[in-house]
């Protein structure tokens, strides 16, 4: 489907991680349109910083958990219905949907019904290689193409009829040309023989419950035990009230990409909650520790349902566990210090460490000269340009 330009582009964002790709795609897309582009749909402040106007706050859809996502059901059926009306209203060219899988899967399945003839892009598709293979089949009788970050995910995609360009991942492209580590670094009255711990605890509002808490406990121990340690924060967007909330003054919190981006390069060592950060700090060469906790419900069906090892996506890439994951009931304040503390302590460890993710980054695909959000952007375009209406 194609209409006189301006194009006017529906973008779909459930999560951080989902804004942050919107962003950029929605960056790209104004370099190459300039005022010939238009965005509507749903998003985060980063989508909003770049003009899309979100009718709700996403984070109520950060559903983390099986058992949690059924009892937020309704919730999500609403919210993809209000979605779908933006399209009802708005008559987008192009619907692009990114990440959250369950979310947008049900709005694509509205935006399908109410017109055939609009294009569907998934931007970011299921993790079929670490559990439920069978969900190719229904992304490719959902959606028109699929953007992925992984090269490896495009043969099974396209075996299931699901047309799909590998965009590449844009955590591997991050730029820390602007990372200030020593104004930081000053900012918390560090000396230079200080450590600095990062305490990245996630962006829903289920890991800040689970997450943080043994986190923030583990921080305390390591603390008590090393008097010139410094501890630090970083909240995301989506969840910096209840980040301060929990932490009050007891530790400094920063907020935003540049202060994140510059902790990353000062600190010793990081504890982080799984997810696309952990791909963050091993470019910006921080060891780190991976902790990770959902409801004991939730837990028990995944463990059934997935087929990896690990949940960290570095570890998956080079099928061995190159950082530390201490799940659900490993996830301790003890275990966390004692692993933290290792690094810590040992500096021949953590530059063993930073080797070890170095090279798991480069069986990811790492590649500094790629521009994912621009490719991203390429993609769309082409799906508008040879768009016709599906089947059925």
């Amino acid at each position: 489907m194609t209409s006189p330009l301006p194009l006017t582009v529906m973008l779909v964002a459930a999560e951080a991680s989902g804004d942050d790709r919107g962003a950029g795609l929605m960056r790209a897309l104004k370099a190459r349109l300039a005022d010939k582009v238009r965005f509507v749909g749903v998003g985060g402040p980063r989508m909003a910083a770049e003009g899309l106007d979100s009718p709700f706050d996403i984070t109520e859809l950060s559903v983390l958990g099986l058992l949690e996502g059924v009892m937020a059901y309704g919730k999500v059926i609403r919210r993809a219905d209000e979605t779908a009306a933006i399209a009802a209203r708005e008559k987008p060219d192009i619907a692009v949907l990114i990440d959250s899988w369950g979310f947008t899967l049900r709005v694509a399945q509205r935006l399908g019904l109410a017109d055939p003839t609009l294009s569907l892009v998934k931007y970011v598709g299921p993790q079929i290689w670490a559990s439920r293979p069978g969900r190719a089949r229904v992304a490719a009788g959902a959606y028109d193409h699929l953007l992925t970050i992984h090269a490896f995910d495009a043969p099974a995609f396209e075996a299931a009829g699901l047309p799909t360009t590998f965009v590449g991942n844009s955590a591997l492209a991050l730029d820390f040309a602007a990372a200030d580590p020593a104004g930081l670094r000053a900012g918390l009255g560090a000396a230079a023989g200080d450590s600095i711990l990062l305490v990245l605890p996630g962006s829903r509002p289920a890991e800040i419950a689970r997450v943080l808490p043994p986190f923030l406990e583990a921080a305390r121990r390591l603390k008590a035990q090393r008097p010139n340690l410094h501890v630090l924060v970083a909240a995301a967007a989506t969840v910096a009230d209840r980040v301060r909330e929990q932490v009050g003054a007891e530790f400094a919190v920063i907020e935003g990409q540049a202060d994140k981006l510059s902790a990353m390069k000062a600190a010793t060592v990081a504890l982080a909650c799984s997810g696309t950060v952990t791909t963050e700090l091993a470019l910006a060469g921080c060891p780190m520790v991976v902790g990770y906790r959902i409801g004991a419900v939730s837990y028990a069906i995944l463990k059934r349902l997935v087929s990896t090892r690990w949940i960290t996506l570095m570890n998956i890439a080079a099928q061995a566990g190159v950082v530390p994951e201490l799940i659900q009931a490993d996830c301790t304040p003890e275990a966390l210090a004692r692993e933290a503390g290792r690094f810590l302590d040992d500096r021949d460890l953590r530059e063993d460490q930073i080797a070890a993710q170095a090279a798991a980054l480069e069986t990811m695909g790492r590649d500094l000269s790629s521009d994912p959000d621009a490719a991203a952007a390429e993609a769309v375009l082409a799906v508008i340009r040879r768009a016709s209406p599906r089947p059925g």
